[in-house]
């Protein structure tokens, strides 16, 4: 599967009500909606192709965090929220997520999961609960899973500035930032990785069903 088809998976799963197998677990998962934070680097060139809807032929080894901060599935919150999907685009995806996460969390991230991310959830191989690391600073975005590391900084612009870029086909790519990876690594059972000067991008995903 090319990237661009799995954002337009992604994108379509995100924006239209589920259909479940039966009516009951249909009219349960009817309503539910987020907005998150997105971070994500790749191994494709700068810009990615694949996120303005062309597809590429290589290989996309990715790290992506989602960090929902406002949201909500069959009334459960599903602010605080935070995971990172590790992947081979189109291939098999690894789940990690935040073991700080308390019960009631654990609860909706397993109800939002098949509803918002069927795409990641469809290939992967696990999902794990593992320490997950974030930080912020002016210059720099890293988070971390034992198995995954990544820093990334923005890309400069004219005059310094930052590059964004809007009217991307994806609902994942709202307030659209151009990074660049400074570190971005994976050792795993399928895959070991290690990349530098790649795409990355800062988002926020905004969906609901």
């Amino acid at each position: 599967m090319k990237r661009r088809d799995f954002n337009n998976v992604l994108s379509a799963i995100a924006v239209a009500p589920v259909i479940l197998g039966n009516a009951r677990d249909a009219e349960a998962a009817a309503e539910w909606s987020l907005v998150a934070n997105v971070a994500e680097c790749c191994s494709c060139e700068i810009p990615c192709p694949c996120n303005f809807g062309r597809p590429t032929e290589l290989r996309c080894d990715g790290n992506r965090l989602i960090e929902i901060y406002e949201g909500q599935v069959g009334g459960a919150d599903l602010a605080g929220i935070t995971f990172v999907v590790t992947f081979e685009m189109g291939k098999w995806t690894r789940i990690y997520v935040d073991e700080s996460l308390n019960d009631a969390q654990t609860k909706a991230f397993d109800a939002i999961m098949p509803l918002a991310f069927a795409g990641f959830l469809r290939l992967s191989r696990s999902v794990e609960r593992v320490p997950l690391t974030v930080v912020r600073t002016d210059d720099l975005i890293s988070f971390s899973t034992p198995a995954s590391e990544v820093e990334m900084r923005p890309l400069a612009g004219l005059d310094g500035s930052r590059i964004t870029i809007s009217g991307l086909p994806s609902n994942v790519f709202h307030d659209y930032v151009q990074y660049e990876s400074v570190k971005h690594t994976h050792k795993g059972q399928e895959r070991e990785w290690s990349y530098a000067g790649t795409n990355g991008f800062i988002s926020r995903m905004v969906a609901s069903g």
